[in-house]
Parts: C-alpha cells; sequence; structure tokens
C-alpha cells in the first residue's frame, strides 16, 4: 500500500527520484501513465495488470469506454528504477503534467501519483474547501 507526501524535483533530463518508501512496493520496473487530474499514475506491475483487465471488459461499443481506454494505455510507459532511485519520464507525460522543476510525489493506496507542485497545491486547496461535503458524498461506500 502506498501512502504518503514527498517534495522532489524533476531534472533538466526529465529523471524524478523516487521516494524509496515506494520503490520497494513499484519494484525495478513499474508502468507509469497519464492520470486524472494533470497528474500521472504510477502502478506496480501485478496493479497495472488488475487495471489492464478492468479496463479490457469495458464494452468496446461505448464511446467514453473507448475514448478512456485510449487515453489511459496510450500515455502509458514502463519506467525502469536505475541504481540512483531515478526513473526518466517521457517529455509527453512532462507535457501532460505541467512537471518542469519542483513535484509532489503522492502515496494513493494503489498506485502512486506524481503532479506538478504547483498544481498539487492548487488542487488540494481547492478540495479542501469541499471535503466535508465530499466526504458526506462517501457514505454510501462504506467509508
Amino acid at each position: 500500500m502506498f501512502m504518503g507526501e514527498y517534495q522532489h524535483n524533476v531534472d533538466n533530463k526529465g529523471r524524478l527520484i523516487v521516494p524509496a518508501k515506494f520503490r520497494e512496493h513499484l519494484g525495478e520496473t513499474f508502468v507509469l501513465t497519464r492520470g486524472l487530474d494533470q497528474c500521472l499514475f504510477g502502478y506496480p506491475s501485478s496493479e497495472w495488470a488488475q487495471v489492464e483487465e478492468k479496463l479490457k471488459a469495458l464494452p468496446l461499443t461505448k464511446k467514453d469506454a473507448r475514448a478512456f481506454t485510449r487515453f489511459f494505455f496510450s500515455g502509458a510507459t514502463e519506467c525502469e528504477v536505475d541504481k540512483q532511485g531515478r526513473i526518466n519520464i517521457p517529455g509527453s507525460l512532462l507535457g501532460y503534467a505541467q512537471l518542469e522543476k519542483e513535484c509532489v510525489v503522492l502515496g494513493v493506496s494503489n498506485r502512486i501519483e506524481i503532479w506538478s507542485k504547483a498544481l498539487w497545491e492548487e488542487y488540494f486547496v481547492e478540495s479542501e474547501e469541499s471535503f466535508a461535503e465530499i466526504a458526506e458524498n462517501m457514505i454510501g461506500f462504506d467509508i
């Protein structure tokens, strides 16, 4: 399980140090893809296989299912963690998530998320203001 928030920087070659606590659960290689809310999602290989099965089960005849599957898979890449604990993030993913220098790496249960620090702070402030309302809407999920 992934949890926590870590501040890191992307260097000018698009490399990011993955927090050590996350590396042990991600493994030597993991899948990185476009996430929701303009961040990147990182999945351990075993978790990615489960996501892949769920997406493959979506009906091909539904336009939204096709669009979401394209969005998710076309951005996916396998990342290898080097000896310094870094990954190379492809330019297309750097651009999508607006990762230029400062970023935030989050643990979110079964995945990590990589955010531009500015986008994360903006998102956090907006969500914090409505957190009580969001929590109230989650009552039906037995949380």
